[in-house]
């Protein structure tokens, strides 16, 4: 099985990830830190020397390669993942794959980025108005992506141990 996690930033993905990964007894994988180590850059660095578009064809390289791997995994995706180059449906149809859209209200979004907004250089230096209309905006465009996950977990106002919960209660 792989599970895999998908949702905007700070939806919780990474955190959840890590946490549900040790109740499964099952590895955990960060795409973005899978792709650093592979490229030997930070995804910044990528953005800044190569561009968005060549950050998103090893994306979807990256992607495909774990996926088509024999092994059994919890991955985190970047928030735009799901959004690019087929990878959703990458993502659907393969056959031992189950994916978890952890769904955030934009308020919810927004408290969070603002708490480490300096380590997010696409929010960074927006102010906290240009921030919720940046989010609107945002997942309004890959809520349809998100939206075609196998399953969908409500994250606002949880702990991470209730979430991971109920992510294995849909797995089972």
């Amino acid at each position: 099985m792989k599970v895999i996690l998908l949702g905007y930033m700070t939806s919780g993905k990474t955190a959840v990830g890590k946490s549900l990964s040790k109740k499964l007894f099952l590895p955990f994988i960060d795409l973005d830190k899978y792709i650093s180590e592979k490229e030997q850059l930070s995804i910044s660095e990528i953005f800044k020397t190569k561009g968005e578009i060549y950050f998103r064809k090893i994306e979807h390289i990256y992607l495909k390669e774990l996926l088509n791997s024999d092994e059994k995994f919890v991955l985190s995706l970047g928030g735009g993942t799901p959004c690019y180059a087929g990878n959703m449906d990458l993502i659907k149809n393969h056959p031992k794959t189950i994916s978890i859209y952890l769904e955030a209200t934009i308020p919810t979004l927004v408290e969070r980025l603002q708490k480490g907004k300096v380590r997010r250089p696409l929010v960074s230096q927006l102010s906290d108005e240009k921030l919720v209309e940046f989010v609107a905006k945002h997942l309004f465009e890959r809520r349809n992506y998100y939206q075609q996950a196998t399953h969908k977990v409500q994250v606002n106002d949880k702990p991470i141990s209730t979430v991971v919960t109920e992510v294995r209660i849909l797995l089972h």
